[in-house]
């Protein structure tokens, strides 16, 4: 049976913690902030976890590991 490929544009988009759950970085932070307000801006800085409903189909994007 044939190794099972990973997906790269997942690879470089997700990361695992610790504990095995993933996060991911925040859209929406690239360019036009200006109408954006500061609260938006403070909240979406850093990564979030992703939610459960996507979590499966992101590991099977990334069957093993990273």
């Amino acid at each position: 049976m044939p190794k099972m490929k990973t997906k790269k544009a997942a690879a470089k988009r997700f990361k695992f913690t610790a504990t095995g759950k993933l996060k991911h970085g925040v859209a929406g932070k690239r360019h036009r902030l200006m109408s954006h307000n500061a609260k938006y801006i403070r909240q979406n800085r850093g990564t979030k976890p992703v939610s459960k409903a996507d979590e499966y189909r992101v590991k099977k994007y990334l069957p093993y590991g990273l």
